[in-house]
């Protein structure tokens, strides 16, 4: 779709857009006596967007995982325009549950005032999903093929004619900490790098682990001709690593303990460290707490990019929707108790307590901000809160349907309660495969974006944690000393403006003075 964006905010020169917007707010302050003093403020800015679009690398970690595997399926049948057929009919290949590919924006009134609306990806240029070159470590060294089969996840007419394209693919040897994922999934690591000749698994040279982490990132570059690189973390939910003094405090203390190998060291965080270094972003798409201050700190360092944590696909996005509406409806949640069972590979790791813990430390905080939001309904003196309890359980048969069940439990007023149920059954996998395709071309997108105040004369980039991810993410990272935005209409606002601005138009709104005024 072709757009024409007219506006006198935005010019294009020697293929960039540069666009002049002010950034309106309000800040506030309380005084003495409770009272709340606003102050209006304006911050006037440019920004320029580089319109090239480059060749982008895809490593994902976890390759051959139920995620990994779909996420392959999904880019081949798009690109080669593969069809199957189930017993519902014919199936042609989409994007569906990808915001970038099959969303839309508005982008305003036509001349009756009804709303106008345009694909999400017309608006600046994004990186087709289909040109992404994708690569990737695990440590089951089955090829594609056959991993696609163990996953479960594809109709068999689809995996039979996608053999072809995955049989000669096998992922890259990874490294392999067993203290930080369960038990059970020893049997899969059979493709791991850091082992002796006697097959003994070894954790004391995790420096090495990085420096071959970063050499296997630049092979992939130059091998394929790329222009940038993006890894992305979808293996197993590891167990939380604790956060330490003189260990993973500070940037510093943390490579000092990759190289002495402290066992606090996770396999993720030396994917995440690998990444930095080589000034690549990485993307943490399970729930551990990859992000330690240390490697903040690092990205802030080495101008990295870095997004996290744990994909948002099924019972928590609907959370966030959920218990905002009821908040903002001046209805008081007292309880929220969600129970899920799962029989995928992902289920079978998480039947270990740590890292169950560390699913359950992510799910939780979802609605945190939305309580904070309402001091009516929440009294912080009083401690008042959500009892908010999570339950995950290994069930094999289901497969990669998840099973999710919650139960919100409400104060109406005068005593009065409101009790809402939902059982949503959804293909974990199908859920979370767009989410990492959004992810992967929204960081790239935030990578051309530039901008500097209206006296500055350098461009800056966006900060080293990018909260522009936060809708696809359950517990999402925040700048140090920032509270998380979980709500996820405030999410998708966020970056449906972001668009909308760098275009020249208004950030949206809903007055819609054209229907309520003489």
């Amino acid at each position: 779709m072709s757009i024409n964006f007219q506006s006198n905010k935005s010019t294009t020169k020697d293929n960039h857009l540069y666009t002049k917007f002010t950034y309106e707010n309000s800040i506030v302050e309380k005084d003495a006596q409770g009272k709340f003093n606003v102050t209006p403020t304006a911050v006037d800015y440019e920004f320029k967007l580089d319109l090239k679009i480059p060749k982008v690398g895809l490593l994902l970690v976890g390759l051959g995982g139920n995620n990994g595997t779909t996420l392959m399926a999904s880019i081949l049948a798009n690109k080669h325009q593969i069809s199957f057929e189930n017993k519902e009919g014919v199936v042609k290949p989409n994007y569906y549950g990808s915001v970038t590919q099959s969303s839309t924006i508005k982008i305003g009134v036509d001349k009756e005032g009804n709303d106008v609306y345009a694909p999400f990806n017309s608006i600046v240029p994004f990186v087709n999903p289909n040109d992404l070159v994708v690569d990737g470590w695990d440590i089951s060294g089955l090829t594609l093929d056959k991993a696609m089969k163990r996953a479960k996840v594809l109709d068999v007419t689809l995996q039979k004619q996608l053999e072809q394209h995955l049989k000669d693919h096998k992922p890259m040897e990874s490294i392999y900490y067993p203290d930080f994922i369960a038990l059970n999934q020893g049997d899969r690591a059979d493709n791991i790098f850091n082992k002796s000749a006697n097959g003994e698994i070894k954790t004391d040279n995790k420096w090495s682990d990085v420096e071959r982490i970063r050499k296997d990132i630049r092979d992939f570059k130059s091998k394929n001709n790329l222009d940038k690189v993006i890894v992305l973390w979808t293996a197993n939910t590891e167990r939380y690593a604790e956060v330490l003094p003189k260990v993973n405090d500070t940037a510093d203390n943390l490579i000092e303990a990759i190289k002495s190998n402290h066992e606090e060291i996770a396999p993720s965080t030396v994917f995440a460290v690998a990444s930095i270094l080589e000034k690549i972003p990485y993307i943490n798409g399970s729930p551990q707490n990859t992000f330690t201050p240390g490697v903040i700190e690092l990205a802030e360092k080495y101008d990295s990019f870095i997004g996290g944590d744990d994909f948002k696909s099924g019972q928590t996005k609907i959370k966030s929707v959920l218990a905002q509406f009821l908040v903002d409806a001046g209805i008081k949640p007292i309880s929220i108790a969600s129970y899920n069972h799962l029989g995928n590979n992902d289920g079978y790791n998480l039947s270990s307590p740590r890292q169950f813990r560390s699913k359950e430390i992510s799910k939780a905080s979802v609605v945190d901000d939305m309580i904070e939001s309402n001091s009516i309904l929440y009294n912080k003196e009083s401690g008042d809160k959500v009892d908010h309890c999570i339950v995950i359980k290994y069930v094999p048969a289901v497969g990669d349907s998840k099973v999710a069940m919650d139960e919100y439990y409400s104060e109406l007023m005068l005593g009065g309660h409101n009790k809402i149920s939902i059982h949503n059954v959804c293909e974990d996998s199908l859920l979370a495969t767009p989410l990492i395709i959004d992810l992967v071309i929204v960081t790239e997108f935030l990578q051309r974006v530039q901008y500097k105040k209206d006296n500055e004369s350098d461009y800056k980039d966006f900060y080293a944690v990018l909260t522009l991810l936060s809708y696809w993410l359950k517990a999402p990272l925040s700048r140090p000393g920032f509270k998380p935005i979980n709500g996820l209409n405030k999410q998708r606002q966020a970056l449906e403006n972001l668009l909308r601005l760098l275009v020249g138009l208004p950030i949206n709104n809903e007055l819609r003075f054209e229907e309520r005024l003489v």
